[in-house]
This record gives structure tokens, C-alpha cells and sequence, in this order.
């Protein structure tokens, strides 16, 4: 039905914001205003599309949320209706439904008003829920990415493992040229494990094809180098170890005959296995004297010996006894050998063939090796200024290179001990 646009004049003069009261009323009897409220009101005060009153109202009905199935939006509302008890205030259109007094809106409202945070909280948990899922969905797939791209580096890591380590069973260097692959951070200790393990193979393969009769000298320069950690320059690894000079011809040409009867003698006095080292030396003692010495190593036994008088035996120690070695960094022969209960022994290995050749590395070895095998710890010192004990004394030992030296020997200062070494 149509509806009218009436005009109010707030005054005359037509002047903003001046309102004339007495005017306004004038016009809105004269105009029929009240009337037509009193009409209006005498009929229905609200007039709505059954889809639009359905929509806004729907959630106050269990019939009509949130979606209904009867037959027409009309039946739904007349069911909404029925369950507030207002088809009395109400008359149905063929499109509209009419309602007559706005008490009847306002019940509505309230109701809705009522619902409409219930209704919100269920929104948002449906929709978080959802975000739930998407979120929950996106990591699954990340962690399947990141599980199949683990597996992919892996397989990549293990065929490159080997395709580089297909040639390493050939000789001589059993894949010592070859450089391993950068692992996956997660096959860092695998790779570890695998180094130690091909490290194992590969000296398998280089002890295996070495005589039985080398592998004592082989250990002692394992046990050399363990002892000395790279400390010393040069410790004779590269040649082979006799072990016995004093019994070689080559070393001890004129008195190997007697070094072997004393030999003979000790052995069946003292009873030891095998001989470690020997060797002729030049000594000092507590005195300050220096003598041409020798010095026999066995299983049981250290001891000096006096070579011109066919080796006879000045001093014995039990081996057990002896608790350390200290040695030099450069390429002179000093030795101290440390004993518990005895004098520390200062000694230099000399009359070597060839000349001054290096023996230090194959005493210190065959010495912790054999203290290896018997379970027991053995203490090497490499200093170039050695501390050493005599009757209770502390002394200090050091070396020091002089060209116009012929052979090497002892010179004593203040309480302390020198050997002079050719510069050579």
C-alpha cells in the first residue's frame, strides 16, 4: 500500500537550527498525523515476507533451526509461532505474514537476543575447528614432506657411500684417497660408526699381508707413536728395528761374542723371555763422571753393564720397577729412565751404525709395549728441559748443539747436566 512523505517546516524564516514549537504542532494536527498513527496502530503494526521473518527468527524454533523441512516457509513460520504462542496476534498472507502488536515483535527479539550468543559461540567453534583441521592438515603434509625428503637424502647419501667406496678394495692404498660425503645431520654418528669401521678393514687389509716375523716391531712403533704424540721430530719409524744391537756384528763388531756369554749368564741366573733393547750408551752419573756404558733391556730386567769388563753387571732393576721415560723433541739420543725406589738413569745412546742413528722412538716403543701388554701405564715426557732425581735430588737435564763436537757427551754446570750433541 502506498505510503505519503510528510513535510514539517521547523519555522518561517527558513533559519538553520531555530525550531518553532508552536508551528510543529500546527502542522501535525492540521496534517492528520496523529490519525494516521491511530489507524496504523488499529490495524497491523508489521508486515514481513514469510522468508524474511523466517531468516531472522528461525533460531527461537527446534523446528525451524537451522533449517526446516516442512513444506512451505508459511508452515515453517506458522510452527515458529505456535511454539511462542502467538498464531493469536497473527494473520497470514499468501506472501506476508501480519502481525498486529508489537509486544509480539519485542517477545521475538528477546528471544532471539537470548540465542544469539549461543548461536555465536557455536560459529566460532565450527570455524576454528576448521582452522584446527587446515592447520592439522598442512603439518601432516609438512611431515610427510620433510619424512620422504629425509628418506630421499638418506637413499642419495648411502649411493654415493657407495659409488666412491666401490674401488677401495683394491691394493695398495684400500681407499685412503678417498674423501667421504658430507652426511645428513641425522647420519652424522652413522657415518662416524662407518669411518671407524672401514679404518679397522683397512688396516685388516695392510696388517694381513705383513709377515708374522714383523708384527712384534710393528706394535712397537704403533706403541711409539701413541707414546710420543707426535711430539718428537724424528723417531726412526721408517727403518727397521734390530732391537739387540749389541748382539749384531754391524753395531758391536768386536765384542758380540762376550755381550752374548754374558747374555748366556743372565739369562739363566734371571730367567727372562726375550731381549727388548740394547744398546751402547754414554752415562753420568751422581758424581759427575761420564762413562761409556751399556744398556740390556728384557722382560725382567734393566740393566747397565760395563763393556770393558766383558759386560759385567753394575746395576739391575726390576722392570716393574720403572715408571716412566722422558726424551727430548729434537734429534739427539737422551733417554732418562724414571724408577720407583731407585736413581733416575741419564744415559745417551752412541756408537751406533750408521752414526748417530736415531733409537730413542724404538726404545720408548718396545718399552710400552711391553708395559701394554702386561696391563700396567707407562709415562713418556718429551721436554727439551728433562727433570730427573738422584739420591733425593732434583737435577735438570738439557741438550745443547755444538758443531766442533766429535761424539756426544755430558758436561755438568751448577748441579745440572748438559750433553753436548754434533751439530751435524
Amino acid at each position: 500500500e502506498p505510503f505519503y512523505v510528510r513535510c514539517i517546516k521547523p519555522n518561517e524564516d527558513k533559519v538553520a537550527g531555530r525550531l518553532d514549537e508552536d508551528h510543529c504542532r500546527h502542522q501535525v494536527a492540521y496534517l492528520g498525523l496523529l490519525e494516521n498513527v491511530r489507524v496504523r496502530r488499529a490495524g497491523f503494526a508489521s508486515r514481513q515476507p514469510y522468508s524474511r521473518f523466517l531468516l531472522r527468527y528461525k533460531m527461537t524454533c527446534e523446528y525451524t533451526w537451522p533449517n526446516h523441512l516442512l513444506g512451505s516457509d508459511k508452515a515453517a513460520v506458522s510452527a515458529l509461532l505456535e511454539q511462542h504462542r502467538l498464531q493469536g496476534d497473527v494473520a497470514f498472507g499468501h506472501s506476508k505474514l501480519f502481525i498486529r502488536s508489537p509486544r509480539t515483535l519485542v517477545t521475538l527479539e528477546q528471544s532471539r537476543a537470548r540465542l544469539i550468543p549461543i548461536i555465536v559461540l557455536l560459529l566460532q567453534k565450527a570455524w576454528r575447528g576448521t582452522l584446527a583441521r587446515w592447520r592439522c592438515r598442512r603439518l601432516r603434509a609438512i611431515y610427510t614432506i620433510m619424512r620422504w625428503f629425509r628418506r630421499h637424502k638418506v637413499r642419495a647419501y648411502l649411493a654415493e657411500l657407495q659409488r666412491r667406496f666401490q674401488a677401495a678394495r683394491q691394493p695398495p692404498l684400500y681407499g685412503r684417497d678417498i674423501e667421504w660425503p658430507l652426511p645428513p645431520a641425522v647420519l652424522q654418528p652413522f657415518q662416524d660408526t662407518c669411518h671407524m669401521l672401514f679404518c679397522r678393514w683397512r688396516a685388516r687389509q695392510l696388517v694381513k699381508n705383513i709377515p708374522p716375523s714383523d708384527m712384534a716391531q710393528i706394535k712397537a712403533k704403533v706403541a711409539a707413536m701413541g707414546a710420543l704424540q707426535g711430539l718428537r721430530q724424528d723417531w726412526g719409524c721408517q727403518r727397521a728395528w734390530a732391537q739387540d744391537y749389541l748382539s749384531s756384528g754391524t753395531d758391536n763388531p768386536t765384542a758380540s761374542g762376550l755381550f752374548a756369554q754374558q747374555l748366556k749368564t743372565l739369562r739363566e741366573k734371571d730367567g727372562f723371555g726375550a731381549v727388548l733393547f740394547s744398546s751402547h750408551v754414554r752415562k753420568v752419573n751422581r758424581f759427575r763422571k761420564c762413562r761409556d756404558r751399556a744398556l740390556l733391556l728384557t722382560d725382567r730386567h734393566l740393566y747397565k753393564l760395563e763393556p770393558g769388563r766383558q759386560y759385567r753387571v753394575m746395576r739391575a732393576v726390576p722392570l716393574d720397577a720403572v715408571t716412566g721415560v722422558s726424551v727430548t723433541s729434537g734429534r739427539d739420543q737422551l733417554v732418562v729412565l724414571h724408577a720407583r725406589g731407585h736413581d733416575d738413569l741419564v744415559v745417551c745412546l752412541h756408537r751406533s751404525q750408521p752414526p748417530l742413528d736415531n733409537r730413542i722412538g724404538e726404545l720408548v716403543g718396545v718399552l710400552a709395549a711391553h708395559c701394554q701388554r702386561e696391563g700396567r701405564n707407562l709415562e713418556v715426557r718429551v721436554s727439551d728441559c728433562i727433570s730427573l732425581s738422584q739420591r733425593g735430588a732434583q737435577r735438570l737435564v738439557s741438550v745443547e748443539s755444538r758443531p766442533e763436537q766429535p761424539e756426544p757427551d755430558f758436561c755438568c754446570s751448577r748441579g745440572n747436566f748438559t750433553l753436548l750433541w754434533p751439530n751435524c
